[in-house]
This record gives C-alpha cells, sequence and structure tokens, in this order.
C-alpha cells in the first residue's frame, strides 16, 4: 500500500504552532479555505505582518501580487499531494527588494480540520545572488579575452587607415585639402587611444581618493546634456559614503555607459535614477567585505529582453539595433580592475544595474 502523503503524526493546535515557531524557514499553517491559522516568526518578517494581524486571512490577501506562489498552493491542496517549486519570484510589497524562495505545501489534517496545508518557504536570494555573481566573475574573464582579441582586431585596420592618410597628405598638392587628411589622421589616433584605453589589456587603475557623489553627479550632467527633453534623470544619494580611491575616469566611463543604455532603453520620455548605498558585510562573488559602495542606474524601460540576460555582458552581444554590444562589456572590464562587478535585476518597468566596489579598510576616508 501507498504511504499517505499527508503528515501522519497528528499534533494539537499548540503542539504543531510550536513546531513550526521552532523552524528557520518560513512557516504558514492553512485551512481548507487557505485561511491562515498560525505564522511563524520567519513568516512575520517575509511577510512584513504579525501571526496576530495575519490569522483569519486569505492566504491571498498576503501573497498579493504574488501569483505564481498561489497557483502552486492551490495545486497543492487540490491534489492532496506534496508539492514543490525551486526558485520562486517573491515580492513582500512596494520598496521592498524582490526575493527568490523554494516552496513545499504539504497536505495536513488536523481531527476537526481537513483539508488543510502546511507551506514552507524558504528564502535562497542569497544563495542565488552568489552563484550569479560568481557567474558573471567568470564570464568577465572571457570577455576580456574576447574584448582583447577584438582590440587588436581593431587596432590593425586603424594603423593601416591612418598610414595611408598620410601618404595621401604627401601626394596633395592644395594645401586646402590638408585639412581632410589631418581629420582621417587624428580621428584614427582618437579611436586608437580610446581602445588602448578601453579594450586592450586591463591596465591597473590609478587610483586617487574620490568623492563618489561629485563623480556620479558628474555623469548626471553629461546624461542630461544627452537625454531627450523628455527623460526625467534624479538622483538618490547616501549622504554617510565616505571617499573611495579609484581610478575616476574609469569608473566614469563604466558609469556613462550604464547611463547610456538606460537612455536608449526609455526612449523619448522616461525616468533615470542615480542613486548610490553603503552596504555593509556585503559580498562580491564569493569574497566578503566589511564595506561595499553600491552605485546605481535604474531606468523604467521595457527590461532586458529574456534571451539575452545570461549574456548581457558578452561583447557584441546587442538587443538594440545599431547599437555595438561593447557598452557593458566594457563597462564590466572597467570595474573589475577595482576587484568590483557590475550585476542587474531587470523586468519591463524597472531595470536597476548596480556597480559594487569595494571599499578597502585602509582607504576609508572622511564623509563624501
Amino acid at each position: 500500500m501507498a504511504a499517505d502523503p499527508r503528515i501522519a503524526f497528528k499534533p494539537t493546535t499548540t503542539e504543531l504552532g510550536n513546531l513550526l515557531d521552532g523552524q528557520s524557514t518560513c512557516a504558514i499553517w492553512l485551512d481548507a479555505d487557505g485561511v491562515v491559522l498560525h505564522l511563524n516568526e520567519p513568516a512575520e518578517d517575509l511577510f512584513g505582518i504579525s501571526r496576530n494581524q495575519a490569522a483569519g486571512r486569505s492566504i491571498r490577501d498576503l501573497l498579493k501580487a504574488n501569483t505564481e506562489l498561489d497557483g502552486v498552493i492551490g495545486r497543492a491542496r487540490a491534489a492532496g499531494a506534496q508539492y514543490s517549486r525551486r526558485e520562486l519570484p517573491f515580492e513582500a510589497g512596494p520598496g521592498a527588494a524582490p526575493r527568490t524562495l523554494d516552496v513545499t505545501v504539504t497536505p495536513f489534517d488536523q481531527p476537526g480540520r481537513p483539508g488543510g496545508a502546511i507551506v514552507e518557504l524558504a528564502d535562497v536570494t542569497q544563495h542565488q545572488r552568489i552563484l550569479r555573481e560568481n557567474a558573471l566573475l567568470t564570464q568577465l574573464g572571457g570577455s576580456r579575452a574576447m574584448v582583447r582579441q577584438l582590440a587588436h582586431e581593431i587596432k590593425n585596420p586603424l594603423g593601416g587607415l591612418r598610414g595611408a592618410a598620410q601618404l595621401l597628405e604627401r601626394q596633395l598638392k592644395d594645401p586646402a585639402l590638408h585639412e581632410y587628411t589631418t581629420v582621417i589622421i587624428s580621428e584614427a589616433d582618437r579611436l586608437a587611444a580610446l581602445v588602448d584605453a578601453l579594450l586592450g589589456p586591463g591596465q591597473p587603475p590609478r587610483k586617487e581618493a574620490v568623492n563618489i557623489h561629485e563623480l556620479v553627479q558628474h555623469v548626471g550632467h553629461l546624461l542630461a546634456a544627452e537625454a531627450p527633453t523628455g527623460v526625467v534623470i534624479e538622483r538618490d544619494y547616501d549622504p554617510s559614503l565616505p571617499r573611495l580611491r579609484l581610478d575616476r575616469n574609469q569608473v566614469i566611463q563604466a558609469l556613462l555607459n550604464l547611463g547610456r543604455n538606460a537612455i536608449q532603453a526609455v526612449g523619448a520620455q522616461g525616468r533615470i535614477v542615480l542613486r548610490t548605498r553603503a552596504l555593509t558585510n556585503a559580498s562580491i562573488g564569493s569574497r566578503r567585505y566589511r564595506v561595499v559602495v553600491a552605485i546605481q542606474v535604474e531606468d523604467d524601460g521595457p527590461g532586458v529582453p529574456a534571451d539575452l540576460k545570461d549574456t548581457v555582458f558578452y561583447p557584441l552581444v546587442t538587443g538594440r539595433q545599431g547599437g555595438t554590444g561593447l557598452g557593458l562589456a566594457v563597462a564590466q572590464d572597467l570595474v573589475g580592475r577595482h576587484d568590483g562587478l557590475i550585476e542587474f535585476d531587470s523586468r519591463p518597468g524597472r531595470t536597476v544595474f548596480t556597480i559594487l566596489l569595494p571599499f578597502d579598510s585602509n582607504e576609508l576616508g572622511e564623509s563624501a
């Protein structure tokens, strides 16, 4: 005979409450109608509501926009069998950071209360973030190799172009025509310098103490000059940030690349937010730091296409017609030279690219 999928142990209401309260994961006890009978403390934190406030309310009231999670609970209760799903997105409410949950729903009958269920929710957001950042760091190594090869391919024709312009200049008898060859030569030199600075072999950053907000404000002015009149650029700064030692030009270029992508994403009308925050005891990949600065570029555009999310930092990968696919690859490389990382979270209407830069314990200075 097959084992009964329902919980065999039949504790009293008090015993079950104590049992759920002893768990480190979020646990919710529902009756046959999906009404909340009990929340443990981790679930209170997840939903931002006390057990007394939740008791007697429908689970759908708590889940709100989390329809996928509601569907998992409904399927398990309808089938009368345990059901699990991994890595479900979860939104606790306005302003709350999105989370990722592993879900297990187990049917639970109690004397006089058939059709109930226990819902267990394990928050795997941090674990997923570490996995994603390690993947980005691995991707960065591959991107660097591709970018360096690309730089080599670009520099060769630039050298030929410059040499041909010089030869042409010698053949031109009319001095007025030299103006055109001078433009060709100067532009070839400019592009070669740009390739050396942005696409060439990784150069150690020339670090100096920088006021982060002065740097971000400078980028904001540049973006405001480029953006259409219908695009609003807002600032949201954390005044507690200390100075950080970094290569000003490299970080400005990385931030400009993110900002220009945001302008292109929102089109003729939209909203872009430049935000700074200090994160304590934060990790970048598998490395943990006492303090990390986060510089965010948020836009309300359509979001990163789903088919590009895993490769968006690779060179020559772009979802925009006419795009080069170099902006994000270069930005990731420049930030990587500071032992930092760019990560992103994207959905239609809200895309956030975050530059994470570690503070060295010897580099903390006065407040910015």
